[in-house]
């Protein structure tokens, strides 16, 4: 079955072409980092728009790179939510219409189920059961999973997601935008132990976790060094250092204490953060401290993409779910909600 996969949800256009019997053919993403950097941050609006321009020309992209026609295709995944209602609806208008055209089926995907399969789409993927760490710029959240559409949340963050705030860290420190790979790139310079930052809510029973505080953290940090005159590139090096451990610290905490609480010993990390180099070494210890293994995607997936859309709608074609054609985009969506298979 062919299925081609399409992601709009915030201000990536992913487009991929998965056959479930021959694996992902090809894939293809535009970033809008550049038309967004002026503004440091995403404006809706201009993603919103610049999906229109670019989804096009990509699903024909990816068409040519696989040697494959739209005749050819049997299926459509979108991104259905959660994400930006508006550039959502970019993806969603396309799938439908193209799947009225060539009276084939189509599915709305949820954005996080996507991350949370994309490591299926590596040579080793992961077994069911596994625990999940979603970790991105919008969503931190620990979730046990059975199988597919069979989630529970276990944990989740009670304000800032960790990628969010990577992302005002930069912003705090004057760094380039986006702002989660300034602050990495910055920390690879900074000394250990020159500060020391809280890990937010890892003495409290459970799994719930805190980041918003680490940015406050962090600008009262900077406030200080500045008004001694210690506002120089290594100072901001040493803030960004104690800013990731800390950040990395309580993702370990909290994801050693899932995996002692579940008996699993299977760990997946997806989403933007899990591109951390940092991050990733911790959980990866982590893992087989339990006696175990932990699964991430390839780093151009860990962003959003169209490969994982397209596969986790692939599963589902294939149980025969489907949705109408009036089905419409969601800016907020619990994933606890999605029907197993």
């Amino acid at each position: 079955m062919l299925i081609l996969g399409i992601e709009s949800s915030c201000d990536e256009t992913g487009v991929a072409l998965y056959d479930t019997q021959a694996g992902l053919l090809s894939h293809a993403l535009y970033s809008q980092v550049a038309l967004h950097a002026e503004y440091g941050g995403v404006v809706p609006e201009l993603a919103s728009r610049d999906h229109v321009q670019r989804v096009i020309p990509l699903i024909q992209q990816v068409f040519k790179t696989a040697n494959r026609k739209l005749a050819d295709l049997e299926g459509i995944a979108w991104t259905a939510g959660p994400g930006l209602l508006g550039a959502l609806l970019v993806g969603a208008g396309v799938a439908r219409a193209l799947a009225y055209a060539l009276h084939i089926p189509a599915i709305g995907v949820h954005h996080m189920e996507g991350h949370l399969l994309a490591p299926m789409l590596e040579e080793n993927p992961p077994s069911f059961p596994f625990v999940a760490l979603l970790v991105s710029g919008g969503h931190t959240m620990i979730v046990a999973v059975e199988g597919i559409g069979r989630y529970q949340v276990l944990g989740e963050t009670l304000d800032d997601a960790a990628g969010e705030a990577f992302d005002k860290t930069a912003k705090l420190l004057g760094l380039g935008y986006p702002g989660g790979p300034e602050v990495s790139r910055l920390a690879r310079q900074g000394q250990s132990g020159i500060y020391r930052f809280p890990r937010p809510m890892v003495d409290r029973p459970g799994l719930d976790m805190s980041f918003s505080g680490l940015k406050t953290y962090v600008l009262n940090t900077w406030e200080k060094e500045k008004a001694a005159g210690n506002d120089d590139l290594q100072t901001k090096a040493n803030i960004c250092r104690a800013f990731e451990e800390a950040v990395a610290d309580t993702l370990v905490i909290k994801c050693r204490r899932t995996l002692k609480q579940t008996g699993w010993h299977r760990l997946v990390v997806s989403g933007g953060v899990s591109a951390n180099t940092t991050i990733r070494r911790r959980l990866q210890a982590v893992a087989e401290d339990a006696g175990g293994q932990a699964y991430f995607p390839r780093l151009e997936f860990c962003t959003d993409n169209g490969a994982m859309i397209a596969y986790a709608g692939a599963q589902r074609l294939l149980a025969g779910q489907k949705n109408d054609l009036d089905f419409s985009a969601r800016a907020r969506w619990p994933l606890e909600s999605l029907p197993p298979l």
